[in-house]
């Protein structure tokens, strides 16, 4: 079969070689000028399409997509055709006119946009990226050296093919591969090449090539440009003439950038790395041989880099409502610069549990922040990028994404193992306003208080006047109690946690409570405002990890097994920071992700909260706690964090967990249960279902508003 397939593949490649490609004339969604055709086109300041006859000034309002699901690492490319058009079909009912790709797609993705645009009046627009190898730019260093700049190009001239439905690329591990049929060339609106860049990548660039200053191209040059800024300019010479010659076809040119490598001055910047580099696509210009024309890409967060915290105009800046609004300042800043319009191709907060960093103005914070709220905030910030004048502004991300990592949680998983289950402590995993929730059509518990769903469960542990439920799925570990006579103003419940062999406390001194088994965590319900999760001190990884750094100080007590000791369990959002313009030192900056929120976990209830940790309802209490807040490093596989002070932060098997349940009132145990053993069945493939978030729904009416 393989040598049947080669063969056949051959062939198409040979055929296609000796066609000629005559475009044609789309009166529809495109025009000719001067023999060559275009469907979009800008000025200085906006994006205008050609439909049905005429030019219409637009907005560019939409969703970057992905190329992850569940299960897979977006190298495998496994999302489907039908996922694809069920998908499009959500985004037009959105209210949506584009949608950002990064690099090439297999070819269900250009059938299923094909298809839907096919049949429907309003076409969903593709702005289309292409990507650069990150391990070559890190250990390459030069954007001239042949390596980077010959495979951009191939992957330039691969992406032109496949848009016009003429190409066949072979297969290439971690790439898109197949036969490319259908012709969507009507349908991508725009180029953004390239990669958020590295500050390294540029400074280096500019060192090793400090004559290459000027790049005269057919359609493309530059004016007073950096040695990086003309390779950018060679790049995209390269693929307009590509599609001009080949397609008589061109379309508007952007190059990724982001705050990072901007041609602004940050002074407060406590990251060096955040302010060293300067990507300034103003050097580049066009010539009136190349018709759409150019615009400028940002990738524009509220977060980071720190500068948005710091900047003494930033913070010192008040919107009309009389907010303090770093994030507008910035857009404000940024405009000004340009001569060409300005497209912030990603913005967003995330709709995640664990936390990054944060906005300590605003509240706008990498993580932490719930479903509802994600969505006033996206629509607060595009309505300043449209209030701004900028061309358009473009949400990450559509879909969430369960392969990815993030700084402050990559040390305390798998990395081969993170697309198999749902990490909420990880921000960068739910940025997404279409979640995937575990379960083929729902998940097996909603923490909302109702016990419908633990029905046909069996008790774990069975105490006078209490019972003891667990179960769990790809993203949470669930408890459920009843309790008799519980009163949530006075009674207090402590569920011990036993995970590893050989550690634990057999005590907790603070809460004056002695055990049955060594204990690693203690899950404390006391009122709305004091429910938290503790941890061992001796299994405590923000501990340990930061006081090997040096930045927490070392308590030799924490490093003794069974001490006694329970510590809250703490994220890292920034280690210790220099202000130079201030002149001052931050410390490390942390903020407690053990706290435990009560609130309706339930998506179709109208009192729903996303960051719920626990309900109650009368006698029932229900709780759910994220997989990593128990130190499980993967529970696909049982793999949990070992002795931390033996090898550091390594995974072990584990067979299941010990637990059961305590109830004080007044100070006094009532009840005292014994612990008894949970376990878990392994998985290979996760059980999930999609949802649109309550954020789909409040960005769907403001992008009706938006023109």
């Amino acid at each position: 079969m393989k040598k049947y397939f080669f063969v056949v593949t051959l062939i198409i490649i040979i055929v296609f070689s000796y066609i000629k490609v005559i475009p044609l004339v789309r009166d529809k969604f495109s025009v000719y000028k001067d023999e060559v055709s275009y469907v979009s086109m800008v000025d200085n300041k906006y994006f205008y399409f050609y439909q049905f006859g005429e030019w219409k000034k637009e907005f560019i309002k939409g969703v970057n997509i992905g190329a992850g699901k569940p299960g897979s690492f977006p190298g495998e490319l496994s999302i489907t055709k039908e996922e694809y058009l069920r998908w499009l079909k959500y985004i037009g009912k959105m209210n949506a006119n584009t949608i950002r790709v990064y690099t090439i797609l297999k070819p269900a993705f250009y059938e299923a946009l094909y298809e839907y645009n096919r049949n429907n009046a309003e076409p969903i627009y593709v702005m289309h990226g292409v990507w650069v190898n990150e391990e070559d730019i890190s250990s390459l260093e030069d954007a001239y050296n042949s390596k980077i700049t010959e495979r951009f190009k191939q992957d330039i001239k691969s992406i032109i093919d496949i848009i016009h439905g003429n190409a066949v690329i072979s297969e290439e591990k971690g790439h898109a591969s197949g036969i490319y049929t259908k012709d969507v060339s009507q349908y991508v609106s725009a180029w953004i090449l390239g990669i958020e860049w590295d500050p390294d990548f540029v400074l280096e660039t500019n060192k090793k090539n400090a004559d290459k200053t000027n790049f005269n191209g057919q359609y493309l040059f530059t004016k007073e440009a950096s040695p990086f800024e003309a390779w950018l300019a060679m790049i995209g010479d390269y693929a307009i003439s590509y599609e001009t010659e080949k397609y008589k076809m061109q379309r508007p040119l952007s190059f990724t950038n982001w705050v990072t490598t901007d041609m602004l001055s940050h002074p407060n910047e406590p990251l060096k790395d955040e302010d060293k580099a300067v990507v300034n696509t103003e050097h580049i210009k066009r010539n009136e041989s190349f018709k759409p024309g150019l615009f400028a890409s940002y990738h524009i967060y509220p977060y980071y880099p720190d500068f948005m915290n710091y900047d003494k105009k930033y913070i010192n800046f008040k919107d009309e409502d009389g907010r303090i609004n770093t994030y507008r300042a910035y857009l404000k800043d940024l405009i000004k610069e340009h001569s060409v319009p300005v497209l912030v191709a990603e913005f967003g907060v995330p709709a995640s549990r664990g936390k990054a960093h944060e906005n300590i103005h605003m509240g706008f914070n990498q993580g932490n922040i719930d479903e509802k709220s994600q969505g006033e905030m996206n629509v607060f910030m595009l309505n300043n990028i449209f209030q701004e004048g900028y061309a358009g502004g473009l949400v990450f991300t559509w879909q969430d994404e369960w392969f990815k990592r993030t700084w402050n949680t990559m040390d305390f998983d798998i990395a081969d193992r993170r697309p198999y289950w749902s990490n909420p402590q990880t921000n960068e995993q739910e940025f997404g306003i279409l979640a995937f929730d575990p379960g083929e059509n729902e998940s097996i518990c909603y923490v909302d208080g109702d016990i419908e769903d633990w029905k046909k469960d069996t008790p774990l542990v069975v105490a006078e006047n209490s019972s003891l439920y667990v179960k769990c799925d790809e993203k949470y570990v669930y408890f459920m109690i009843n309790l008799k006579g519980y009163d949530f103003n006075k009674d207090k419940i402590i569920i011990p946690i036993d995970l590893l062999n050989n550690q634990g406390n057999m005590e907790a001194k603070d809460l004056k409570l002695n055990f049955n088994r060594a204990v690693d965590f203690l899950i404390t319900l006391d009122g709305k405002d004091n429910s938290r999760i503790l941890v061992d001190s001796y299994y405590d990884s923000f501990y340990y990890t930061y006081s090997r750094l040096k930045m927490l100080p070392v308590n030799s007590d924490y490093e003794k097994k069974n001490s006694g000791f329970f510590n809250s369990m703490y994220l890292c959002l920034n280690r210790e920071l220099y202000l130079p313009e201030d002149k001052i030192t931050l410390p490390l900056s942390k903020y407690e992700t053990g706290k435990l929120v009560f609130g309706d976990g339930n998506p179709s209830h109208k009192e729903y909260n996303s960051l719920t940790d626990y309900s109650v309802k009368g006698e029932n209490i229900e709780i759910r706690i994220p997989w990593q807040l128990l130190n499980i490093m993967d529970p696909s596989t049982k793999m949990a964090m070992d002795d931390l002070y033996k090898d550091g932060i390594m995974p072990i098997k584990i067979d299941g967990i010990y637990s059961g349940v305590i109830v004080q009132r007044d100070g006094k145990n009532i009840i005292e249960s014994t612990m008894n053993f949970y376990s878990w069945k392994e998985w290979e493939q996760p059980k999930y279902h999609e949802r649109l978030k309550p954020s789909y729904y409040i960005l769907k009416e403001a992008f009706k508003k938006l023109r």
